[in-house]
């Protein structure tokens, strides 16, 4: 079969459907109670390693000491990652024996 002038041509449309693209999952990082490290020392990681101010450091601080853990941010893995490693260093540094970890949400 022939076109001739005027008749319509089927044309296929492609439609490209891009991808979705999905969030990077986040993760917990979580402080540890232990007997040792000074209440204020952990204030004090909270408030500079955390950017809290003091009355939130405090409340987090004192959920640490009442239930054993609690989680001081949720972030992607690497900024996670740093964070636990700038808390591990920090309190090897003092001396302290405070421990963090990091899971995913």
């Amino acid at each position: 079969m022939t076109n001739r002038p005027g008749d319509r041509e089927e044309v296929e449309l492609g439609v490209k459907t891009r991808p979705r693209t999905q969030r990077p999952p986040m993760y917990k990082v979580l402080l540890l109670n232990d007997d040792f490290t000074p209440m204020e020392f952990v204030v004090h990681v909270l408030e500079r390693l955390f950017s809290m101010n003091h009355a939130q450091a405090i409340e987090i601080m004192l959920m640490v000491h009442r239930k054993g853990v609690a989680v001081v941010g949720v972030f992607s893995h690497e900024i996670a990652e740093t964070k636990v490693a700038q808390v591990m260093e920090l309190a090897r540094r003092q001396q302290h024996p405070l421990q963090c970890t990091m899971e995913k949400e």
